[in-house]
């Protein structure tokens, strides 16, 4: 395939569910602002529309998680559609139909994964497809994530990189174009040695991506990113986020320009370090993401 950085020749515009439906966002939903965009914001460069967190949690609520709940995956430790929410996805089909329905719209579809593997495959010792090693075998069990109880980081091994392939080839084949992963952009439970600590599987997330056949674009949360990290971001990912959660409040915009300053002239084609939701309109449920530099 070509170069990642061909793929994304302008700064990505689309929809994030997150803002409207907190990690409780359905199909009917989806598609319903897919259809929205279509009509209303295509002509306009509007293009992604991206399902957010908990996609696999069958009892997802809003803003909040539930903690260390049962979460939809299949016998490889790969997460999947809870079929209660997204029902298109009965039978192995995962996001298949709903993608296919966006493409039909000339529209692009995406979804948020987390970092990692998620602690019930490491719990059921569940094998890797392809791969000779499993899960258990892979999970860091001190890499977690601060805010979300879902998942374990990886190992620096191989086991780690043919998880993350199993995962990105399955995304592929369902027609995935864009993916934001998070807890890896900068990685909370070491914020006070190592907030860069998931530098390695930032690089697996990559190698995976540009083996699997699809172009998907690729964008790191949350923030803030790490100015020094510039290159390596750049030589990685498409996206990366330059704060946390962005807001409505004054006070956030206000730092918004100190920080873009920050990172003044590191934009280029396919690289857009990434301004959250700072543009955007509730019209309709929907909301800008990742508007950058």
């Amino acid at each position: 395939m070509s170069n990642f950085k061909d793929w994304a020749k302008t700064p990505p515009l689309g929809w994030n569910s997150w803002d409207c439906f907190g990690a409780a966002v359905n199909e009917k939903q989806l598609k319903e602002n897919a259809d929205y965009m279509a009509k209303y914001l295509k002509k306009f460069g509007w293009e992604y529309v991206v399902c957010d967190i908990q996609w696999y949690e069958p009892n997802a609520k809003d803003n909040d998680y539930n903690n260390f709940c049962p979460l939809d995956m299949d016998e490889y430790g790969r997460l999947i559609p809870a079929v209660n929410r997204f029902p298109s996805s009965k039978g192995g089909k995962g996001f298949k139909e709903i993608a296919d329905y966006v493409h039909s719209l000339g529209l692009k579809f995406g979804i948020h994964m987390m970092r990692g593997v998620p602690r019930q495959a490491a719990a059921k010792n569940c094998k890797i497809y392809g791969s000779n090693a499993t899960c258990r075998e892979i999970a860091h069990h001190f890499s977690v994530c601060s805010w979300n109880t879902d998942m374990y980081g990886v190992y620096n091994c191989k086991g780690a990189q043919d998880y993350y392939n199993s995962i990105i080839n399955m995304y592929a084949s369902w027609g995935v174009d864009f993916i934001k992963c998070d807890d890896i952009c900068v990685t909370e439970f070491r914020k006070w040695d190592n907030p860069y600590s998931a530098d390695y599987e930032i690089e697996m997330l990559r190698k995976a991506i540009d083996n699997c056949g699809r172009e998907i674009i690729l964008s790191l949360s949350p923030g803030p990113a790490l100015r020094d990290k510039a290159e390596h971001l750049a030589k990685n990912a498409n996206m990366w986020r330059l704060t946390g959660d962005f807001w409505d409040q004054w006070a956030k915009l206000y730092e918004m320009f100190d920080i873009c300053k920050k990172w003044e002239g590191v934009s280029s084609k396919g690289n857009y370090p990434d301004c959250d939701m700072l543009l955007g309109t509730e019209t309709k449920n929907l909301a800008s993401f990742a508007l950058p530099l």
